[in-house]
């Protein structure tokens, strides 16, 4: 099976339930990880995503219930051991984790971030890119 490592503003779209991005979420047909840390970044920008969703707040959180059960949060501890390596090869430090736990689970990343694309250490799909490929059944 396809694996897929969520970028944060991947999973803020996911939160918007009409968004592109939450369709795909949910059509593809791949295993989807992040690092743990992400969920304080979710709680930093929650009013954000809840007032962008939509949703009222039982709604939004019955709406992160259902995603995040389709993601497996993985702990610093899975991949530390590539921190190192990950922040050597990209511009904005910020975006190392999600790079080492690819390298870690050998996964690509969904990102929109185009300095995620300057590395050549694993593939990085943009949005647009996984509606190409849904679209011409390579997904």
């Amino acid at each position: 099976m396809i694996k897929i490592v969520l970028e944060a503003n991947i999973k803020f779209s996911i939160m918007k339930p009409d968004s592109i991005a939450s369709y795909l979420f949910f059509t593809l047909k791949v295993k989807f990880f992040t690092p743990e840390y992400i969920e304080s970044e979710m709680n930093k920008h929650k009013f954000e995503c809840l007032s962008k969703s939509k949703l009222s707040e039982h709604e939004f959180e019955l709406w992160q219930d259902e995603v995040d059960g389709r993601i497996k949060f993985c702990s610093h501890s899975e991949y530390k051991d590539l921190l190192e390596k990950s922040v050597s090869v990209i511009r904005d430090k910020e975006d190392a984790p999600y790079l080492a736990l690819a390298l870690a689970i050998k996964a690509a990343i969904w990102s929109n971030d185009p300095h995620l694309k300057q590395q050549s250490l694993v593939k990085v799909y943009t949005t647009k890119e996984l509606v190409d490929k849904l679209l011409k059944g390579e997904f």
